[in-house]
């Protein structure tokens, strides 16, 4: 076995982990049904991708070996914030009874690994369709992701080695991902209703 597989397999099991206990509870919102879902949506997602690129650029400061002990934390802080973004734009759009672990596992991955939740969720129309997957199905799918998340996580490693510059490229991965979370929610939960322009 190759040197550091051992702890690459750690780290992959470690972020499945991760992902199993939050989509295993989802965040409850205090967001009522908006008559502007879209715009409603958009100051959410302003929101959360700003608290995310805080958090994320924060934990990135330290530089070095250290940084990479930050690495995990980082990633379960922001998906912590992308997952209440998600229930919160569950309820601008009315839609907080849907929104379960399929659905949450699709808001938070698609973009990132459409191969892992791929099987979750069908477009039938302008609709996605999810089909509720038993625990085995969830945790198979957890598993993969947490080794696509692992792979991901260590290409982007290197940029915390660099004081301030790598601190600020992982603040604005964590805005631009929160972004793409908040699309696929959007997608996800638009009933229908134009967007606000």
């Amino acid at each position: 076995m190759l040197p550091g597989a051992d702890a690459f397999k750690r780290a992959a099991a470690t972020v499945s982990k991760g992902i199993l206990d939050l989509v295993s509870s989802i965040p409850q919102t205090r967001e009522l049904r908006s008559d502007t879902p879209h715009e409603r949506a958009r100051a959410i997602r302003k929101r959360a991708a700003l608290k995310a690129a805080a958090v994320s650029g924060t934990l990135a400061l330290p530089s070095g070996p250290i940084a990479l002990v930050t690495v995990v934390p980082d990633l379960v802080a922001v998906w912590r914030i992308q997952a209440q973004m998600v229930a919160d734009i569950s309820g601008a759009f009315g839609k907080t009874t849907l929104l379960g672990r399929e659905e949450m596992l699709y808001c938070l991955f698609r973009h990132a690994a459409a191969q892992a939740v791929r099987g979750i969720g069908t477009r039938v129309g302008e609709r996605i369709v999810f089909n509720r997957a038993s625990l085995q199905v969830i945790d198979a799918i957890v598993r993969k992701l947490g080794v696509s998340v692992s792979e991901h996580v260590v290409a982007r490693s290197m940029s915390r080695w660099i004081p301030v510059v790598g601190s600020a490229s992982v603040a604005g991965y964590a805005f631009y991902d929160t972004t793409r979370v908040a699309a696929t929610a959007v997608e996800v939960f638009d009933a229908g209703q134009p967007p606000v322009r």
